[in-house]
């Protein structure tokens, strides 16, 4: 197993991309912690993994606040016996709305859970990865962040600073070999896409190329490759999982 004997934090594998990556991370041998605000989801896919004979935790998390990030970052860190290699920061939310139409309120949740909370999260959990001289970070941000997205303004333009976010820590972290990369998914079968309007899942099925809406599964594949290692010598790279809806230089 590719990532066997690695401790590994997935943020918001209560569902979507964040369960399908741990789900898989654990079935390649890691031992995952699990972060979300969701109890009840959380606890449900640890128990999930556990029940295939796999390693996994539930610890409560809630990204908007700081306190709560520090206690998790600190609760992870005691339990991996001092140990991290891996950082999956896959936590998201959006609400679709014209930007217009937003209240502020909803600005600062967005930028929050999406930006500031992996943030302070990365920052709470990089003294033990730079000390050991070891460790990969992983980014979920969105293409929406490459490219913009209507309804999602603000939410992308977090997402967009979570790319540079991940591009500049890359370069400050190299000196220390840890890994810092960003998988951007497109289009994504998850709780949150399915509360869009089914207009637009209509419309953003016959925009990919492949006409279809990707899963998380795929997503979770693109985010187990930069955690093992196949992807040592890369750092600072966005990879998008988009069906070809999104192609950037």
């Amino acid at each position: 197993m590719e990532l066997a004997a690695m401790s590994i934090i997935v943020t918001g594998a209560a569902s979507g991309i964040g369960r399908a990556t741990a789900l898989l991370l654990a079935r390649e041998g890691a031992r995952v912690f699990i972060g979300d605000i969701d109890k009840s989801g959380g606890e449900a896919a640890a128990a999930e993994i556990r029940a295939e004979g796999k390693r996994a935790e539930y610890l409560p998390l809630d990204l908007t606040d700081p306190a709560s990030i520090e206690s998790f970052a600190a609760a992870a860190e005691q339990r991996a016996g001092g140990r991290l290699d891996g950082l999956v920061n896959a936590a998201g939310w959006d609400q679709i709305q014209p930007f217009l139409e937003n209240p502020p309120a909803m600005w600062e949740k967005v930028i929050a859970i999406n930006l500031m909370g992996a943030v302070r999260l990365t920052r709470a959990l990089l003294p033990p990865m730079a000390a050991a001289q070891k460790g990969k970070i992983v980014n979920v941000a969105s293409d929406a962040g490459r490219v913009g997205s209507m309804g999602e303004t603000v939410y992308a333009a977090a997402k967009g600073g979570l790319i540079a976010f991940t591009k500049s820590l890359a370069r400050e972290m190299a000196r220390y070999r840890i890994n810092v990369n960003c998988v951007s998914p497109g289009p994504t079968d998850t709780p949150l896409f399915q509360r869009q309007p089914e207009k637009m899942k209509e419309a953003l099925t016959r925009a990919i190329p492949f006409r279809r809406i990707g899963k998380p599964e795929e997503v979770a594949e693109a985010i187990r490759f930069f955690l093992g290692p196949g992807s040592d010598y890369l750092t600072g790279q966005v990879l998008s999982v988009s069906g070809g809806l999104t192609m950037v230089d």
